[in-house]
């Protein structure tokens, strides 16, 4: 009976032997690794060209002029800048003229790489302020590297000295303008002088015509020397035409204000062909102290052997004869040469602005 049982528990292992063998999972025979898929070479990508330089064509080195006198000549005269530059140089040049003094400046600092200011005193110092314009050239006129403010009242009116425009009706050009707003506000304030109403007039011929047309009781404006029949003005001299020639004043034959042999180069000659009797209408009370001309300046970026290129370029303009359609016509800026300059001759116009608490944000405030 046990060895029966025996047997039967035998047999029950074998066959559960048998039929887990029989589940198991075969083993597979060993492989070979697949061959890598060769790889392919990257597809070319395309190189983008370089930017374009600055003075090529599709990059035009930018100009601007403040709107300080005749605008349409001045977008004229632009075209022949532009004309003149080009051949000069090679590169290529677009001229503009903003608004405002305040609209070159924030032009110039909002294009810190590419481009030329033409801007007085003051606007230089806020541009070098602003952004860290920096200066080229600046102006001469007639052997003078500086100018003045001329004060203009009406030739018949009563005011005599600077402290009579108590109250009086002020014309300036420009709240940017050096000659025009700046020393003729800080003379005003150390004068203790208070002005009545302000008018903007935009632009000197603007500011000469107020006086002109009894819109104002004093305009400002800049004064370049007359040019006398012998010799050259001093500083020493009265600034205006002697009385007894101021009826002669009238048009030559070329278009040129004259007053017997006295040719009048200030504000007052701007508005000579509307207005051939201005001198007989206006006449120059005071001026101011000396200001810098002004300037061609470079936005802070600029390349500096661009820089030399074009103030050789200017220079050589300037000396020409087609410069006289242009830049050197009065109706234009009146440059009859170049010179030097550097950022230190602005001091005095810094001071100025500081006692004035003048900035780009408050101007003409």
């Amino acid at each position: 009976m046990r060895k029966n049982r025996m047997l039967l528990i035998l047999s029950i292992l074998v066959m559960a032997a048998m039929v887990l063998g029989a589940c198991a999972t075969p083993t597979e025979a060993p492989t070979e690794a697949p061959a890598p898929e060769p790889t392919k070479a990257p597809e070319p990508t395309e190189v983008p060209p370089p930017p374009p330089a600055l003075g090529s064509e599709e990059y035009p080195i930018q100009v601007l002029f403040v709107p300080s006198v005749d605008i349409d000549f001045m977008i004229a005269g632009g075209v022949l800048i532009e004309q003149a530059l080009n051949e000069a140089t090679g590169m290529f040049f677009e001229v503009s003229i903003p608004t405002s003094y305040a609209a070159t400046i924030e032009a110039m600092c909002a294009s810190p790489d590419d481009t030329i200011g033409f801007i007085p005193a003051m606007g230089y110092a806020l541009a070098s302020q602003l952004c860290g314009v920096e200066p080229g050239l600046a102006s001469e006129r007639y052997g003078w590297n500086v100018y003045w403010t001329e004060f203009l009242v009406a030739r018949d009116s009563d005011f005599q000295t600077l402290e009579d425009l108590e109250g009086a009706t002020w014309a300036y050009p420009d709240a940017g303008s050096t000659s025009g707003y700046l020393y003729p506000l800080a003379i005003f304030a150390d004068m203790g002088i208070t002005i009545g109403d302000k008018v903007e007039a935009g632009g000197h011929p603007q500011a000469v015509k107020a006086v002109y047309n009894g819109e104002a009781d004093v305009g400002t404006a800049y004064f370049s020397a007359p040019r006398l029949p012998e010799g050259n003005w001093t500083v020493d001299m009265a600034p205006d035409i002697p009385d007894e020639l101021v009826e002669e004043c009238g048009l030559n034959e070329d278009g040129k204000l004259f007053c017997g042999g006295y040719r009048v180069m200030d504000a007052r000659s701007a508005i000579r062909e509307e207005a051939p009797d201005v001198v007989q209408k206006v006449r120059i009370l005071a001026l101011s102290s000396e200001i810098p001309n002004d300037t061609m300046s470079y936005s802070p970026n600029f390349p500096m052997d661009l820089r030399e290129i074009i103030n050789a370029a200017i220079t050589e303009y300037v000396a020409s004869d087609a410069c006289a359609e242009t830049l050197c016509n009065e109706n234009f800026y009146d440059w009859t040469a170049t010179g030097p300059i550097f950022d230190e001759n602005f001091d005095g116009i810094r001071i100025l602005m500081e006692a004035q608490g003048i900035t780009l944000e408050n101007i003409g405030e």
